[in-house]
C-alpha cells in the first residue's frame, strides 16, 4: 500500500514537468530542451535559497521566476538570434550546468535539517507519502486551473494560435515572436517550480538530476493521451497528471519485475518510444479487421 501511494505522490509531483512541457511541445510545437537544464537549476536555487535561511516557499517561487529567465534566453536566442530552437535549447541547457554549480557551490547540496514545504505540522502528521500526495494534488490543481484559465484568455487563444498557425496569427496582428517567448518562459518557470518541490521532497539538489527529464515530461503527455484516448485541450491537461501516475506505476511494476534502478531511464526511453508507435502498431494491426475478415473466410 505505502508503495502505491509513493507512486501517486511521486506522479503528482512529477507532473508539473508534464504540464511545463506540454506548452512547447503540443502547443508550440516544438520540444524544447532547455527543460534539462532548468530542472536542475530550479533545485539548486530553491535548496541554496532554503539553505541561506529563505521560507521554502519564497525559495520556490524564486525557483520559478529563475526558470523563465533561462526560458526567455532559449526564446531570445531562437526568435531574435534566429538560432534553431533545438540547438538554442541544448545551449542554454550546456549553460546552466555551470550555473547550478555556481549557485549551490558544490555537486550536490542537502537539505538535511533544513526546513522545506514537507515539513510543516500538518504535512508531518500526515501517514508515510500522504505528505507528497496532498502537496502535489493542490500543486497541480492550482497549475493546472492556472493555465487552463490562461488559454481561454484572448493572450492564451493568441499562444493557440501562434502553435496552430504562424501565418494566420500573424495575419490577425498577433506578434509571434512574443508568444514564442512567452510560451518559453512559463514552460520552463513551470519546469523550475517542479525541480524545487521534487529537490524538497528528495531533501537535496544534484547538478545531474536533469538527465533525461525531458523523456519523463514527454512520457507523462504521451501516456496520459494515449490512455484517455480523443480529449479536448483542457482534459489534455488534466490527462497530464494522470499520465505522470500511470508511468510512476509502470516503472513500480518494472522495478518489481526485478529490473535495476539503473535501468529506469532505458526503460523510461523503451516506453515512451512504444506509446508513440501506438498508432502505427494500431494501423499495422487492424485486429478489428482481421478478425472480421477471418470470419467472412470461415463463413
Amino acid at each position: 500500500m505505502s508503495l502505491i501511494v509513493s507512486a501517486i505522490g511521486q506522479g503528482l509531483l512529477w507532473a508539473v514537468l508534464g504540464v511545463g512541457l506540454f506548452l512547447t511541445f503540443r502547443i508550440l510545437d516544438f520540444a524544447d530542451m532547455t527543460v534539462e537544464g532548468t530542472f536542475p537549476l530550479g533545485a539548486a536555487t530553491a535548496v541554496a535559497a532554503i539553505s541561506n535561511g529563505m521560507n521554502p516557499l519564497l525559495a520556490t517561487l524564486l525557483a520559478f521566476a529563475i526558470g523563465a529567465i533561462a526560458g526567455l534566453i532559449t526564446g531570445l536566442l531562437y526568435t531574435k538570434g534566429h538560432i534553431p530552437i533545438l540547438l538554442a535549447g541544448i545551449l542554454v541547457m550546456t549553460a546552466c550546468y555551470s550555473v547550478n554549480l555556481r549557485i549551490m557551490g558544490r555537486a550536490n547540496v542537502s537539505l538535511l535539517g533544513k526546513s522545506t514545504l514537507f515539513k510543516n505540522h500538518f504535512l508531518a502528521s500526515l501517514p508515510q507519502y500522504f505528505d507528497s500526495v496532498f502537496l502535489g494534488t493542490l500543486v497541480m490543481v492550482i497549475i493546472t486551473g492556472l493555465v487552463i484559465y490562461f488559454l481561454q484568455m484572448q493572450l492564451g487563444q493568441g499562444f493557440i494560435a501562434t502553435g496552430d498557425n504562424q501565418t494566420m496569427a500573424r495575419s490577425l496582428g498577433i506578434n509571434t515572436d512574443n508568444m514564442k517567448i512567452m510560451g518559453l518562459m512559463v514552460s520552463n518557470g513551470l519546469i523550475a517550480f517542479g525541480g524545487a518541490l521534487v529537490a524538497q521532497n528528495n531533501g537535496y539538489a544534484d547538478v545531474n538530476m536533469g538527465i533525461g527529464i525531458i523523456v519523463i515530461a514527454l512520457a507523462s503527455i504521451i501516456i496520459g493521451e494515449v490512455a484517455f484516448g480523443d480529449l479536448t485541450l483542457n482534459q489534455r491537461l488534466v490527462a497530464v497528471s494522470l499520465g505522470s501516475i500511470l508511468y510512476r506505476f509502470v516503472l513500480l511494476i518494472v522495478l518489481k519485475l526485478g529490473f535495476s534502478a539503473n535501468d529506469l531511464n532505458l526503460l523510461s526511453s523503451i516506453i515512451l518510444a512504444l506509446c508513440m508507435m501506438l498508432p502505427v502498431f494500431k494501423k499495422t494491426f487492424n485486429f478489428k479487421h482481421i478478425l472480421k475478415r477471418g470470419l467472412d473466410t470461415n463463413d
